[in-house]
């Protein structure tokens, strides 16, 4: 009893001598809920992979096209958050794509020339006399269109393009063979009509006795199923084709131009 006496008496003098007016502690701030930074990336990751298939393995070909190296599934899961080792369809996808090679462990974004730069374009292109279609190697190498275009300019490729961009050619130009041509014969090949369609142009060929450089109708449909599709035209009103069209080579004049850039 004495001890709670003493207890009591100590409150009583702690509350004389407390001023009457003075405030009272103030309570502490509740703390705002914070949420995880990583939401917006988990949002992300998410959306990926519940993707279709094919828009995930998209995104995995891109990575390996634009940076030419090869990645563990892993590695391939860090940069574009496809997981491939728990996806069995993107994996299969994938493995199987032509555009990819797989080793066991890594991918890598798979060509179908090998090349390295303008020198192995340029010896390539050498061993078809007959054309190289540019389709088969614009994905070669990143700057390999850019080569192109210096060894057109250069005179030691000659790059004759279509109305469809996916058919057009590159002739290896033979600096030896420097034939000059009367302005006539010139003349009266421009004048030559020419089929619109590469199609009839084959067509034409076989009909003499020529074997086209080039299979349209193959590789058309060989891209819908590889799923390269042909560049929409743009929509604009065409004249219609009749017997009294006439289609001409003015619009390859570089067919008369010498390496050096100098009309024969």
């Amino acid at each position: 009893m004495a001890l709670n006496e003493r207890l009591s008496k100590f409150k009583q003098q702690q509350e004389r001598s407390r001023p009457v007016n003075a405030p009272s502690a103030p309570a502490k701030p509740t703390p705002a809920i914070k949420f995880s930074n990583d939401t917006e990336r988990l949002q992300h990751i998410n959306s990926i992979r519940k993707s279709p298939v094919g828009a995930q393995i998209k995104l995995v070909i891109e990575l390996l096209y634009k940076t030419r190296q090869a990645y563990t599934a892993e590695q391939i899961n860090e940069a574009t958050y496809v997981a491939i080792n728990s996806n069995k369809a993107v994996f299969d996808s994938l493995r199987n794509n032509l555009k990819v090679q797989f080793d066991g462990k890594r991918f890598s974004y798979k060509s179908k020339h090998d090349l390295n730069g303008k020198d192995q374009l340029l010896y390539l292109i050498r061993k078809y006399p007959e054309g190289l279609p540019v389709v088969e190697v614009k994905d070669a190498y990143p700057t390999v269109l850019e080569d192109l275009q210096a060894l057109k300019a250069s005179g030691d490729i000659w790059w004759l393009s279509s109305m469809d961009s996916q058919e057009d050619i590159a002739y290896p130009n033979d600096p030896k063979s420097k034939i000059k041509l009367d302005a006539d014969l010139k003349q009266l090949y421009r004048e030559i009509e020419l089929p619109r369609d590469m199609i009839d142009i084959e067509k034409e060929l076989l009909k003499n006795g020529h074997k086209p450089a080039t299979d349209t109708t193959k590789r058309r449909a060989a891209a819908q199923i590889n799923g390269q599709p042909k560049k929409p035209k743009a929509k604009k009103k065409q004249k219609q084709i009749t017997k009294r069209t006439k289609l001409t080579n003015a619009h390859m004049p570089e067919l008369f131009d010498l390496p050096g850039g100098r009309n024969t």
